[in-house]
């Protein structure tokens, strides 16, 4: 136990520990690139574990460098990702394991997110898994409006999560929680091919699941009530989060 904190009662008095706690309950991750955040959650790991539980939460820690809690009740709601936010976010992983992406100090543009989502899935297939309820993706140039918007949409929400930070209108900066979107296939020979082929199959990754590690399932996933409606004649201006 730290020495920094010898109580849950200092824990809480800390300066930092107002927006931490939010932070944690609203899903975000928390992560080595966050500094003091990061600190104060390594130091008093021990009492913010006990604390969490008695809301029927874990807080979860990876040797990646990342915290964040995951619901194992009803005391505190669960944040899902829709189908798209789960495609991009795996994506997004592959980018990260990417040698090239290293290179670049874990940036990357995106142009070549698109690039990436385009050669695994292709644009018709891509542009249905973002907007399922819509019927018609005969026009191309809708093809490529629907998939820029809602690949837009789906990077906001995995930075206000802590998965990415948006640098510019063409730069992301790739953090460590991306990992949780590996968790299935961890271990694994070579990552980025079984990640490229889950990917290609259409195989989303449940970031909920209670046991051991995530796990992949086909299309199991809690949808975007705010989705265009199924004529896909109209479409949706509301850009807020799905609501848990």
């Amino acid at each position: 136990m730290s020495a920094r904190f010898a109580s849950i009662e200092e824990v809480i008095q800390d300066p930092v520990f107002p927006a931490v706690d939010l932070a944690l309950r609203r899903g975000r991750h928390i992560d080595r690139e966050d500094g003091d955040w990061y600190a104060f959650v390594t130091d008093a790991q021990d009492h913010l574990e006990q604390l969490y539980r008695r809301y029927g939460c874990e807080l979860i820690t990876q040797s990646d460098g990342y915290f964040y809690l995951l619901p194992t009740g009803d005391q505190l709601s669960r944040r899902h990702l829709n189908a798209g936010e789960m495609l991009v976010g795996q994506t997004l992983a592959l980018q990260y394991l990417d040698p090239s992406t290293v290179q670049s100090g874990g940036v990357v543009t995106r142009e070549q997110l698109l690039s990436r989502l385009a050669g695994l899935v292709g644009d018709q297939e891509l542009a249905k898994a973002l907007e399922p309820r819509r019927r018609r993706f005969d026009d191309e140039r809708i093809v490529h409006e629907i998939i820029r918007r809602r690949v837009a949409e789906a990077v906001r929400r995995l930075e206000s999560l802590g998965f990415i930070e948006i640098f510019d209108e063409n730069h992301l900066r790739l953090r460590s929680p991306l990992l949780r979107f590996a968790d299935p296939i961890r271990g694994l020979s070579d990552i980025s091919v079984a990640m490229e082929r889950l990917i290609a199959r259409g195989e989303l990754v449940d970031l909920d699941a209670d046991d051991d590690g995530a796990k992949a399932d086909r299309g199991e996933v809690e949808e975007n009530p705010d989705e265009d409606d199924e004529n896909g004649d109209e479409e949706s201006n509301d850009d807020e989060e799905p609501e848990s």
